[in-house]
């Protein structure tokens, strides 16, 4: 019988989820603070909702509860997403990228991702006129 597929690197047998894991992790490649960048992204429409950095603690606990955490730089701390506002990213899949340096995070977030309130992060368009500034 298989278990969740967070990772997308096939069926994760349910007698050995934690060693197949773990040992995928091993191939991931963290910057030399320890941390990854994270792409989060809607599963139904593909919009980009954020970017944040996970340590490998962070990773870890969002493959196994299925919802995101991150590492906070600035506090240098790890944090649930929605821990404050209650708008948590439930996860769906997720994966790394072909050089292993950057994770994507496919889900469903249950409110408004930015902490300024907006659906996403990435409300602010930028164009030619913003150069000259």
């Amino acid at each position: 019988m298989g278990g969740k597929n967070y990772l997308g690197w096939g069926e994760v047998r349910q007698n050995q989820p934690k060693c197949y894991i773990m040992a995928k992790m091993k191939d991931i490649k963290f910057n030399k603070d320890g941390l990854i960048p994270a792409i989060a992204q809607d599963a139904d429409t593909g919009e980009v909702l954020m970017l944040a950095y996970m340590n490998a603690e962070a990773l870890r606990r969002t493959l196994s509860s299925g919802e995101a955490w991150f590492y906070s730089r600035s506090r240098k701390e790890l944090w649930h997403k929605g821990e404050t506002s209650g708008n948590i990213i439930k996860v769906s899949e997720v994966w790394k990228d072909c050089d292993s340096d950057t994770i994507l995070i496919k889900g469903k977030a249950t409110g408004p991702v930015c902490h300024t309130g907006n659906k996403t992060c990435f409300f602010q368009q930028l164009s030619e006129k913003d150069l000259e500034a």
